[in-house]
Parts: structure tokens; sequence; C-alpha cells
């Protein structure tokens, strides 16, 4: 991939249809509840999005002992499990990149394990938190400890299985830490309970976890910020379907509303598992036109205004938001995602910076920003090696000449088509199509 991208300003509003690869945040948790009922029912996903994160889940899963086969010509992957234990392998040494969700769904999967198992990841990884989850892990009678201390990986983890239990664990900073337990928690010895103190953020990928959970046979028993799982030792489903990724969808109903075009997005609904699909409601507030069908979502874009917003369920979406607002009237302010600061950088901070560069006044503080757009003009944009910052801040070229995306390749890590689809954008009719052969939460 190129070292820098200059995104060429469209000539006129698109009006296409566009089919976004597959959900990441489904992808990596089916792989997780598939491994886990592949020694009875080896699991067959359809639909599977082929990222660096993917990726980096299927080889962890391959270093654990579970055998996975992958046919990316049509986004199909395969799942066998060991005989007997949960986890085949008695150890591992557990390399995950900078992906999030393998690093907080693996430290919990291998707790079902017998052995001792590292996990690690790249320098910003090591500066990603990660205690609140150790901490439940060892109240569930898992020995679980961060290396160096500082409650962030690389991770230790010593265990002869889940034995179960109470459990409780904070949900402020990453959603992530509770679905990797939720789906790990079937399998303890005896039923779990995990009870959340404070706030929860993200709260819809944790109504995904559970909704898949159920797909998969699991009895979860759920009273206001109570979990209560029974060890039924099993999960019982051979087929799953992944949906395509509503995160990734919002830039192209973000481009619509930039630019004035109409752009639908197919094979998403208002009864997506993913929260993200909200993230139209937020361009319905600024002034565009929103049809919600039965087999895709079309947004036509209009005269923009600012809006107040709390993005803390929608907070992959942020970033995306922050680029509309540079064209609305009035100033936008987004509220409630502190929590965005722990991810492939603090996005806040990132945001804020890559706004003002192209022109934008921005106000940040501790959970978010306020953007008052000002006649935005070309720049070369850092992207901090995250892929929602080269996605998110490519939508300003579609309107302003001289944007430059620099490492524009950090996008394949939930998508690697990205600027190749958003080219499309230039076709009357034709959708950016995603290429069969290929292809995130707090």
């Amino acid at each position: 991939m190129i070292d820098r991208l200059e995104i060429v300003p469209l000539t006129k509003p698109p009006r296409v249809t566009v089919r976004v690869p597959g959900s990441k945040s489904i992808t990596n948790r089916a792989l997780i509840l598939a491994a886990l009922a592949s020694d009875r029912f080896p699991g067959e996903l359809s639909g599977v999005l082929r990222c660096e994160d993917t990726e980096v889940m299927i080889e962890a899963l391959r270093g654990l002992g579970f055998s996975v086969e992958a046919d990316w010509r049509k986004n199909f992957v395969r799942v066998y499990g060991g005989e007997g234990d949960f986890i085949p392998a008695a150890s591992a040494n557990l390399f995950v990149a900078n992906s999030g969700t393998s690093m907080r769904f693996l430290t919990a999967l291998v707790g079902l394990g017998h052995g001792r198992y590292r996990l690690d990841g790249v320098p910003r990884m090591r500066e990603r938190p990660i205690e609140d989850l150790l901490s439940a892990l060892n109240q569930l009678g898992v020995r679980a400890w961060s290396e160096t201390g500082n409650g962030c990986p690389p991770v230790i983890v010593e265990t002869e299985g889940l034995a179960g239990g109470r459990a409780c664990i904070r949900g402020d900073v990453s959603s992530q830490f509770l679905s990797g337990l939720l789906m790990v928690a079937p399998f303890a010895r005896k039923d779990v309970t995990l009870e959340v103190e404070g706030s929860l953020v993200s709260e819809p990928y944790v109504s995904m976890t559970l909704a898949m959970m159920k797909r998969w046979g699991a009895e979860v028993e759920v009273k206001e910020r109570s979990f209560h799982i029974r060890a039924t030792r099993e999960y019982r489903l051979c087929e799953y379907a992944i949906e395509p990724d509503a995160s990734a969808a919002s830039y192209f109903w973000a481009a619509a509303a930039v630019t004035g075009g109409n752009v639908t997005v197919s094979g998403l609904t208002t009864n997506s598992l993913q929260g993200d699909v909200r993230f139209v409601d937020a361009l319905e507030q600024m002034g565009c036109r929103i049809v919600r069908g039965d087999t895709g979502i079309t947004v036509q874009g209009g005269p923009l205004h600012g809006i107040d917003v709390d993005m803390n369920d929608i907070s992959d979406t942020v970033m995306t938001l922050g680029a509309v607002a540079c064209f609305a009237e009035g100033p936008t302010t987004i509220r409630n995602v502190g929590h965005i600061r722990h991810k492939e950088t603090d996005r806040l901070a990132a945001l804020a910076t890559e706004l003002r560069r192209v022109g934008a006044e921005v106000e940040e503080f501790a959970d978010g920003l306020t953007i008052a757009p000002r006649p935005p003009h070309g720049a070369e944009i850092e992207t901090y090696n995250d892929h929602r910052m080269a996605m998110s801040m490519a939508l300003i070229g579609l309107r302003v000449p001289g944007i430059v995306i620099e490492n524009p390749g950090c996008a394949a890590k939930t998508y690697p088509d990205f600027f190749a689809d958003l080219e499309r954008l230039r076709e009357e009719v034709s959708p950016p199509r995603h290429k069969e052969h290929q292809g995130e939460e707090t």
C-alpha cells in the first residue's frame, strides 16, 4: 500500500447502492462461539470479514489448537475443535497486533484451558487497559495478571478451567471485557453471575453478544446490570451468517451527507444486531432524509445543521460524524465518549487535531468535543495508525481538494478494500462492491 493517498473530490453527488464487507464485531464473536461449539458441532461461518483483526483472531485460535479452514473466495470459515478440553493446547504465546476484540475475547477464552498462556500485541496494545477483565477472571477462579504490573498487556493466564461463581466488573472502560466473559461463562464448572459496576459503555455490543450466545443455545438471565449464565457447558449451532458491517456502512452514509448524494447500503436494516445502524439517526437530526427499508438503508444528503448528541452507544462512528460536522451550519457537540481515548489511538485528541488541520475550530473536553465548522481546506492527515481516522477523514476529501491521507494502508485493520470502494462512488449506477476474496466497539 502507498504511503500517502490524495482524495480527489467528486464532481457530482453519488447515486449508488453499496454492499460493505461483513461485520468485524460479529465475525470475531462468531469465531469464539464456533470454536467452543466445534468439538461436537463444527462451526460453519458465512459472510466472514477478512481483515487484519479477524486474521489475528483466526491465527490465535490455531495457536490454541483449533483447526480453522478459510475459503476467502467465498468468505467462508469452518472451525474444528479438539476432543475433551475446551482449549486443545495446554500452553500458547499469542500475538494479537492491535486488535482489542482479540485481546479481550482471547484472554477470557484461555481461562477455560488447562495450562499457561501469554497474550501480547503491538506497542499501542501495551498501553490499552485490561485490568478490569483480569480482576474478574481472578474472581472466577483463574490466575490472570499483567506481566508488567501496569494493568495492560502482555497478559499471563494460568488456569485449570473456569470455576464459576460471582464476579464484579467495571463497565466504563470497555464493554468487550463483559462480552468476553459472557461468551465463555457457559463453560464454567458452575453457573456464573456477572455484575457490572457503574456505567456500561457501548451497550449495543453487549446486546449483540447476548443475542449471538442465545442463537448458539446459551441460557442467560439479565436483570439491569446483572447477568446470570447457566453452566450448560456447550454451544449448539453449526451454521451462522454474518451481516454487513454497520461501522463500515457509516462511511458511505456519511458520504451521502457530505456530498448531498443518495447512497443505499444493502443488507443492513433497523433490525441489525449492530447498534451502529443508528448512526443514520444522527444524520437525520442533521438534516438528511433516511429511508429505512427491508433490504437496506438509504441516506439522501441535504442542507446540514449542527447537533448535540450522546454517542456512547455508537462510539465507533464518532470520527465519521466529526467529518460530517465540518459541512454543517453551526457547531456539533459529541458527548459521553471518553472511553474512545483507549482505542487504537486517543481518538478524541487525534480527531480534534486533524479537524483543526483542515480548518475547523474544535473544543476538546474530557468525554467529547465541540466542532465549529469553518471553510475547510486541504491538508495532510495524520492517521495515527488508526483505521477509523483514515476512513473518516477521507470523507472530507470528497468535497475539499488537497486532502491527503497518510498511511492509508492502516484501513486494512477492518476494511482492506475501503479506498477502492470509496473511489467507486464516482460510478453512476454500479455499487462499490466488496471483492469476494477479501473482506470495532469498545
